[in-house]
């Protein structure tokens, strides 16, 4: 008899995958495929529609090949957050790029707004600053430039796009963690927002319809690596997802996913307006009824290695890391990665990347280790925030590649003067969507049910001194007034 599995799309901002879940919670199945990346402009980051269509089906068709015995009861999507694109509704096609959540291109846009005095009123009903990470200017960058005027016009975040080309062009939806994301959504009230649409000057008939996070939204029909008739049953956006994933049911429960950036979520039962620096947002919503979390969004977490690693001449990020390991400290060394701005607590869409605090003294390895700790840095500096406007943390979970390197993860530890407990699987994003998925079909029953399947790691403790914490961040808020101030 086939094994019934949950297949859950992630599709993230570098790869595309799918993984197949089973009821005890295990991945036993997965496949994945690179989604390209365009930088036309500095500051500019932009992918195509099709290729990341493209590129999800490819991952599909791997998970599929790899496991043949399986029955699918549904599927689940956890998409990139923020990233935003157009289509036409009667063909389908995409109307210029999906401008991604990296990209800045209308950071003047945003200051224009700020200095017209919108912000508050943005944030009393969104949760979030205007800032160019989110979608609504980049919105209107598309429709100015590439709406083709009188054109049917579909705007989605990637579940949506997802969603669409599952459906065979039938639904235009998303969920209320994705509407969330978008700056167009009231998250006390649960709706797309009149004014919001005024003051960014989108035609809300464009717009998906929202649905829960778990929700049959439809069923497949006519994709390539997907039979018909699979219920389409959650979409939820990726650090959300993993949220989910790790069973943060409690309030002040907290994850920080590492990645291309870096999320750092702490769950509310209740929507409470954010402190400054941070956002609030809709973690999920079951049954109508959302909760909600404070979050930090960080621009370049785990990006930064690959990038030092070249700029040092080495092979990889292994031995970058590896040559981070041979110094105790940076020697003073701080590097902030604002390659493309600063996100939480900063919101500064004009700071660059920094390395402040050489000397003759400096060696390769004090940059590699600098490298390593801003990882660890802007975290405690989303975190610090966090604990004191959620007043208290919980357990702290952490997820994503990175995760799974102790040397990292003992950094994270160290900076935050609390415990992280790695995900045995990195995955947890996709395992968030496929628990989500089996909820709202009867896979599984209830979140109780759902918490069980969390497979978490050992813990892993503090470990630095009083004082050395104290000057490993003197060290750093010194390099983040240079950068801001080289502005």
């Amino acid at each position: 008899m086939p094994r019934q599995v949950i297949l859950a799309i992630d599709e993230g901002t570098t790869n595309a995958k799918a993984t197949f879940v089973s009821q005890t919670g295990e991945i036993i199945a997965s496949g994945s495929a690179p989604v390209p990346i365009e930088h036309p402009q500095s500051g500019w980051v932009q992918q195509d529609a099709d290729k990341i269509w493209g590129a999800t089906q490819e991952a599909i068709a791997a998970c599929m090949a790899s496991a043949l015995d399986v029955q699918v009861i549904a599927l689940g999507i956890s998409n990139q957050r923020e990233s935003i694109l157009i289509w036409d509704r009667q063909t389908g096609a995409p109307l210029g790029p999906v401008i991604t959540w990296q990209c800045r291109r209308t950071a003047n846009v945003c200051n224009t707004l700020k200095a017209a005095g919108h912000e508050q009123e943005v944030i009393a009903r969104t949760g979030l600053p205007l800032d160019p990470l989110f979608p609504p200017t980049k919105i209107a960058w598309l429709l100015s430039n590439h709406g083709r005027g009188g054109a049917d016009i579909c705007i989605g975040t990637v579940d949506s796009w997802l969603i669409w080309k599952l459906s065979d062009g039938r639904i235009h939806a998303t969920d209320r963690s994705n509407a969330a994301r978008t700056q167009l959504f009231n998250i006390d009230e649960g709706c797309w927002d009149d004014e919001l649409c005024k003051i960014f000057e989108v035609d809300r008939s464009m717009l998906p319809e929202v649905h829960d996070s778990s929700h049959v939204f439809a069923e497949t029909k006519g994709a390539r690596a997907v039979p018909d008739g699979i219920p389409i049953a959650a979409a939820i956006g990726d650090s959300h997802a993993a949220l989910f994933g790790h069973g943060a049911f409690g309030p002040g429960d907290g994850k920080i996913t590492f990645g291309t950036g870096s999320s750092v979520m702490t769950t509310l039962t209740e929507f409470i307006a954010p402190p400054p620096g941070i956002t609030t947002t809709i973690a999920w919503s079951i049954g109508g009824k959302s909760t909600y979390a404070f979050e930090g969004n960080i621009l370049v977490s785990a990006s930064i290695l690959p990038w030092t690693a070249a700029l040092l001449g080495l092979a990889d990020v292994e031995s970058l890391l590896d040559l981070a390991q041979t110094v105790p400290d940076t020697n003073g060394i701080a590097l902030v990665p604002a390659h493309v701005g600063l996100g939480s607590p900063y919101w500064n869409s004009e700071a660059r990347g920094l390395i402040t605090g050489l000397s003759f003294g400096s060696e390769p390895a004090h940059i590699a280790r600098a490298a390593a700790e801003s990882i660890a840095l802007q975290v405690h500096d989303v975190f610090a925030i966090m604990a004191d406007a959620a007043k208290g943390i919980g357990q702290l979970s952490v997820d994503g590649g990175p995760s799974q390197n102790a040397f990292l993860m003992q950094m994270v530890a160290d900076c935050l003067d609390h415990s992280v407990t790695p995900c045995r699987n990195a995955e947890v994003s996709a395992l968030g969507a496929a628990h989500l998925a089996g909820l709202a079909t009867g896979f599984w029953q209830d979140l109780d049910e759902v918490r069980r399947l969390a497979h978490h790691g050992s813990a892993i403790f503090p470990a630095l001194e009083a004082s050395a914490r104290k000057d490993r961040l003197d060290i750093w808020r010194k390099a983040i007034a240079r950068t801001v101030a080289s502005i």
